[in-house]
């Protein structure tokens, strides 16, 4: 006999790198799940397609967990998922991902970030759900020199389109939280990485370029940070937001506001390590994980790019009683043997 389902939780990006690793925890945890995603060709579809058979193997005999391939441009489909399944916690993870990508390739960005965000919001409004949790990202706080990032700084100087976006979620967000009384926490996570993950990103690209003894691009001459935060614990404060939805700040004051709380049901997060790392010193990581030393060509900064990331996560730990905790040797090194696993053994 089953469990009883504790929630109904759709999970937007369910075939991406958080997403998938989100439904894997929520499965476990009872609750019924309604994964959707796009499956787009921004990167290989075929890993989007294996997370989702890697999550049917797992949970094969499990009938709390369903899959619907729709857009959230498509709001007509988005809102049959929603009449049909009823759920009353949303996850948005989707998005179209990538800062250089933004440069040259605007348009999805303002046709999945903006328009589809819109979308969910809406269903989100005339469905009654209970809480929204949808992702940020540290790039909101763009050319700023205040280290560490903190939710009480004003992110107002976005450098690419991408940070654009999730600005623009932010703020789309909390006018639904005041005038809908939609409890929404915006999470701004910082360079996620892990098994599963995406490869577009440096962990990724890296590690390929290492074992196919080809040059690894090295932007800024080495001159870069990064607070690289682990899926497993980007995924726990994930969970733990979903179980406490977003509140009125009682102690708000409108004459001395902070961005990270508000008069409405609406809060933002910082998800990150809170420690960052130069890139050399990753690659170095990555060498001793893969046993190769990587070929370095050392180049400017791309447009878009910023020099360093660190986040302040004091208010996420005050807020979840838990904050990313897994250092970096052991992260990387996980990694490392999910890469060869799937890449190299196959």
């Amino acid at each position: 006999m089953m469990n009883p389902v504790k929630n109904k939780i759709l999970i937007t990006g369910a075939a991406g790198f958080i997403g998938s690793a989100l439904v894997r925890k929520f499965i476990l945890n009872d609750d019924f799940i309604i994964g959707i995603d796009n499956i787009n060709d921004y990167y290989d579809q075929n890993l989007k397609k294996d997370r989702l058979k890697n999550l049917n193997q797992i949970f094969k005999d499990n009938k709390k967990w369903i899959f619907e391939k729709i857009d959230l441009e498509d709001k007509s489909s988005l809102e049959f998922v929603f009449l049909k399944h009823k759920p009353n916690i949303v996850v948005n993870l989707a998005a179209q991902a990538g800062v250089r990508y933004s440069i040259e390739n605007p348009e999805p960005y303002i046709k999945s970030n903006i328009v589809g965000f819109f979308n969910l919001l809406e269903c989100c409004r005339n469905f009654n759900v209970e809480n929204l949790i949808y992702a940020s990202s540290s790039s909101v706080y763009g050319g700023t020199k205040q280290f560490p990032f903190s939710e009480d700084n004003f992110a107002n100087h976005p450098v690419s389109l991408y940070a654009s976006t999730k600005i623009s979620n932010e703020l789309i967000a909390h006018s639904y939280s005041h005038l809908y009384n939609l409890p929404a926490t915006g999470l701004r996570f910082f360079t996620v990485y892990g098994p599963w993950g995406r490869p577009d990103m440096a962990p990724m690209i890296f590690a390929k370029s290492i074992l196919d003894r080809k040059p690894i691009k090295v932007f800024n001459y080495g001159k870069m940070k990064r607070d690289f935060t682990y899926i497993d614990d980007v995924v726990e404060i994930i969970f733990r937001c979903c179980k406490k939805p977003s509140t009125k700040d009682s102690n708000f004051d409108k004459s001395n506001p902070s961005p990270s709380t508000s008069f409405a049901p609406h809060r933002i997060f910082n998800v990150g390590n809170g420690k960052p790392t130069n890139l050399l010193r990753f690659i170095e990581i990555l060498e001793n994980q893969i046993g190769i030393n990587a070929i370095k060509e050392f180049m400017p900064i791309q447009p878009g790019d910023v020099e360093e990331t660190e986040a302040d996560n004091s208010k996420i730990y005050d807020w979840t009683g838990f904050k990313p905790k897994t250092n970096l040797e052991d992260g990387v090194s996980s990694f490392v043997k999910w890469y060869l696993n799937y890449y190299i053994k196959k």
